[in-house]
């Protein structure tokens, strides 16, 4: 959800968050306070706030909020709990202090107000981060046992990777039992395998990581996925393009799905060879067939209907 061009908030509470404490910065008292990262504070103070708003009557009431990595997760169910809008802003866009924050809540137009993914987007997104962690377990234990020597570490090491193949196997299959036993997930997965070289992992991972794959923008999907070309440029000066590092996950399955794709899929596959013939690296074709990818999962989920090679990125 994006706020109109013409809304504008004038009561901000912006926080810092860290794993324990929250640094806290209201506009426009331009107050700053530290309380503790926990449920009932966070309530406590935001219904203060709110109280502060209806008597001084400052206008319409936003929370600011930093995205670290899920500690910012009280903030936001304690300001859907007591309907107060939210925005989640990225960490690299705002590294400062609450303040920052708040004055960033302030005078930015067309923030995306935070919406929270559906309970099976959660549930497959926790379910993935287990799988990856188990899989990374596992390859470090293996490699482990290629040095070992002890008779002790050597059955330790052998009893733990028999652990961890076991719990990975556990789940995947609840991984796939949940997406099997969910409509829209199933739908949803269903439509983007319509596309030749996107598979059930990659299907499922870019769903589990962006839930809201199908409301997006063009260009917002593809800097989700870490896919949109960044200028480098300052004064009359005109940098090379880049691309920013998207997250981990979503930019496997994209490479993976986009590998097969080159080869398979008769749209990306022309693409990926009339980009080839103008002298271009493997490493920009294989990033121009990971947008354009995305951007075509993009707008079948948006359409709700199968791809045929009619939509364009």
């Amino acid at each position: 959800m994006t706020m109109n061009s013409d809304q504008r908030f004038e009561h901000i509470v912006a926080f810092e968050v860290s794993k324990d404490n929250l640094v806290v910065h209201t506009f426009p008292a331009d107050e700053q306070r530290t309380i503790t990262n926990a449920p009932a504070a966070i309530r406590r103070l935001i219904k203060a706030e709110a109280k502060r708003n209806r008597e001084q009557k400052l206008g319409p009431i936003l929370i600011v909020c930093e995205a670290t990595g899920g500690y910012e997760r009280h903030v936001i169910e304690a300001a859907f709990e007591l309907e107060i809008p939210v925005h989640r802003t990225n960490g690299t866009r705002v590294r400062h202090f609450g303040r920052l924050l708040a004055q960033y809540g302030l005078k930015t137009q067309e923030l995306r107000l935070h919406v929270p993914p559906p309970p099976e987007n959660e549930a497959l997104r926790a379910l993935r981060v287990r799988r990856t962690e188990i899989q990374q377990m596992l390859i470090a234990e293996t490699g482990r046992l290629d040095h070992a020597q002890h008779k002790s570490v050597l059955k330790s090491l052998k009893q733990h990777i028999a652990e961890l193949k076991a719990d990975l196997a556990a789940i995947e299959t609840e991984i796939h039992q949940l997406v099997r036993e969910n409509s829209a997930l199933n739908k949803k997965v269903a439509l983007m395998r319509t596309v030749i070289g996107v598979g059930p992992i990659s299907a499922m991972t870019l769903l589990a990581y962006v839930p809201n794959i199908g409301q997006l923008t063009k260009g917002q999907v593809a800097r989700l996925a870490g896919r949109a070309p960044i200028n480098n440029d300052s004064g009359k000066k005109r940098g090379v393009r880049h691309v920013q590092a998207g997250r981990t996950a979503i930019r496997r399955a994209l490479y993976m799905a986009a590998v097969v794709a080159m080869k398979a899929n008769p749209v990306l596959k022309e693409f990926a060879d009339r980009l080839r013939s103008r002298g271009y690296p493997f490493k920009y074709v294989a990033t121009a067939v990971m947008r354009k990818l995305v951007v075509i999962l993009n707008a079948i989920l948006r359409d709700g209907s199968p791809w045929r090679g009619a939509q364009t990125a």
